[in-house]
């Protein structure tokens, strides 16, 4: 069936309005966008980690971590549904799960940032909790099953807590009075608001007055302060004390060197700017996308290898989103030098995963030129780079219809036969449409009427499968 949907309410659209309303931070409406985004192109992994971003802002963390998990159920190595599924389950205080799933996310894109930073708060979090490894004593038995190492994990968790809430009854009385120093590092610039709030507490006659809904200003002073005291066991366990520390000799010494970031503060940018770069250009804003990824990508360029170490695997990556966004826009030379220069930033560092990206895009953007032998000619040495079957049959596929192009019908239908062949082996019936038509297409150019029609005919009892109608009506 053909997707139903009310004039001027396209996918992209919707998903650029999403992003929108996510950035002024009305999250719920943005999660309606994203809701009817999904009704349209069901499945769509950008749209899942949108989605899950606005649960995670919600609160509804079960909901954030199914959109995640979703998102990754055609592509385990998507690395936005990765770092997706990793930060809510940080977020759910399941930090050993989440710290597996930044690892994961760091091997397979070691040039991001936000993968590394989240091992490392991962790491703080799990020994401000446990204490170090050297601490730890496993003990073996025989008969023990893991049937779930996650359903166990919690289990220790919840015994744990138990453990200390014990603890913390039995020396409730012998508790010494909270360090003011250690306080104020904790809660920060909020450490103010806490003093005041104890400061209204020896004000008997306000403690004693009523507010007009009826509340006793003391309950309202007191819940103020009880909140505040949640925080900061909150950032005690989350954030340790070494690394607040840390952090604010960061921003001491800013204002020294010319307020230039420094490593953590300019991660934690880069991190939004990239997240920002690429919901842009997913959303159909690739102008605003190009814009924002060019002062980002100037910004680094300002660095030092020393005060950025990933620097040169950012750089291409960048050149490689505005090269997409350019692209986008039509500016078919300018997107070409784009992806050249990330080509050269990746094979200059030795990072093969970016080097099969940037081949593929410029590979992209001589088809959209016209200059098919150069596509074919990059495409093939990408070919090996593939890591799963269903990249070599769209590789395939591409390469094929290149072939087409250029009237070599014999070529364009052994790449055509090669795409088939990891489709079904893929098992995407979609993909088997696209191949079985280009052979089929191929076999009427080489005058093998037979075979085309066979193939043809195949190809339409496929697009039923999917309910393509468009191709069935091409196709016929």
């Amino acid at each position: 069936m053909a997707e139903a949907k009310a004039p001027g309410r396209t996918f992209p659209s919707l998903m650029t309005e999403g992003t929108q309303l996510f950035r002024r931070r009305h999250y719920e409406r943005a999660l309606g966008c994203f809701d009817n985004a999904l009704k349209l192109r069901a499945g769509d992994q950008d749209c899942l980690v949108a989605r899950s971003k606005c649960y995670l802002k919600l609160g509804d963390t079960e909901n954030s971590l199914q959109d995640a998990e979703a998102s990754l159920q055609n592509n385990k190595a998507f690395s936005k549904g990765l770092y997706q599924k990793a930060e809510t389950l940080y977020l759910m205080g399941d930090f050993e799960f989440a710290l597996v799933f930044y690892h994961r996310g760091h091997r397979l894109r070691p040039e991001l940032e936000e993968f590394r930073l989240g091992i490392e708060k991962c790491q703080e979090a799990i020994n401000n909790c446990i204490g170090s490894p050297s601490s730890v004593k496993l003990e073996n038995k025989e008969g023990l099953c893991f049937i779930s190492r996650q359903a166990e994990s919690k289990k220790a968790n919840q015994k744990l807590q138990m453990n200390l809430t014990k603890d913390q009854k039995r020396t409730k009385n012998q508790e010494p009075a909270r360090n003011p120093k250690i306080e104020r590092q904790l809660l920060g610039e909020l450490y103010a608001d806490k003093a005041y709030l104890e400061k209204l507490l020896k004000d008997k006659d306000l403690m004693e007055s009523i507010t007009k809904q009826g509340i006793k200003v003391a309950d309202l002073v007191r819940s103020g302060i009880s909140y505040l005291e949640k925080r900061s066991e909150f950032w005690r366990q989350q954030n340790p004390i070494y690394a607040r520390v840390r952090e604010r000799k960061l921003r001491q010494q800013r204002w020294s060197q010319r307020k230039k970031l420094k490593t953590a503060e300019m991660s934690r940018y880069i991190m939004k700017s990239m997240e920002d770069i690429e919901m842009l250009l997913s959303g159909n804003c690739p102008e605003e996308s190009c814009k924002k990824a060019e002062r980002v990508l100037e910004t680094i360029q300002r660095l030092s290898d020393n005060e950025f170490p990933n620097k040169n695997g950012l750089i291409g990556n960048l050149h490689s989103c505005i090269g997409k966004a350019q692209l986008q826009m039509g500016h078919t030379r300018a997107a070409l030098r784009s992806h050249k220069m990330d080509l050269e930033f990746a094979r200059n560092n030795d990072l093969p995963d970016a080097m099969s990206r940037a081949l593929e895009n410029i590979g992209r953007v001589y088809a959209r030129m016209g200059k098919f032998q150069h596509a074919i000619n990059v495409w093939e040495e990408k070919i090996s780079m593939a890591k799963s079957n269903l990249e070599k049959t769209w590789l395939f596929h591409e390469i094929g219809r290149c072939y087409l192009e250029l009237n070599k019908a014999e070529a364009a239908q052994n790449y055509g036969e090669k795409s088939l062949q990891s489709a079904e082996e893929e098992g995407d019936d979609e993909w088997q449409l696209h191949a079985t038509v280009l052979v089929a297409q191929a076999q009427a150019e080489l005058k093998d009427y037979r075979s085309a029609i066979m193939n043809f005919e195949k190809a339409f009892q496929k697009a039923k499968i999917v309910h393509n109608e468009a191709a069935q009506e091409a196709i016929l």
